[in-house]
């Protein structure tokens, strides 16, 4: 790490943001398993189709713990020496595009959810209350900070080495 013992706040975002990442692609790859701990938390269709364990969807949540993993990556990418170098302009794009989608994808998920519980967007007469507030409050917020920091570790590395 560069800078003090502890590394430069950019460094530490990334490796949240890796952190947060890994955790939720190890969901994925344990659900992907034949795991079904907190599969109950998921809801609906999506947790329906998890159950049957149908190849397609067997896939499906292979494919998306690939992809967290990838981003995950991109958090430690943006902030080591071995992400610079002949990526230096291909690693912070993905990292910004991943960042992007997961900031959108859990705000909007955590705001709208939130509407729904405080009652100000009227609820499906068949919501699931269970899997809708471990949404609010686990899986959607996840994503939302994990998109938030690795953002801030692709602004605060480019800053640092004077790309901005």
């Amino acid at each position: 790490m560069s800078g003090d013992q502890q590394g430069t706040w950019a460094e530490r975002c990334g490796y949240v943001a890796f952190g947060l990442g890994v955790g939720h692609a190890a969901v994925s790859f344990y659900w992907g398993a034949g795991g079904d701990w907190l599969l109950d938390t998921v809801g609906g269709e999506l947790e329906r189709l998890a159950r049957e364990r149908g190849a397609g969807m067997v896939a499906l949540v292979w494919g998306t713990g690939t992809l967290k993993l990838f981003a995950a990556v991109l958090g430690l990418a943006v902030v080591r020496r071995w992400g610079r170098g002949r990526w230096r302009r291909v690693v912070p794009a993905l990292a910004w595009t991943a960042s992007a989608v997961l900031v959108l994808y859990g705000g909007t998920l955590v705001v709208v959810q939130a509407l729904v519980e405080l009652g100000v967007i009227e609820a499906a007469p068949d919501v699931d209350w269970q899997a809708l507030r471990w949404h609010l409050y686990l899986w959607d917020p996840w994503f939302l900070a994990w998109g938030l920091l690795l953002g801030a570790a692709v602004w605060g590395s480019a800053r640092e080495r004077g790309d901005s």
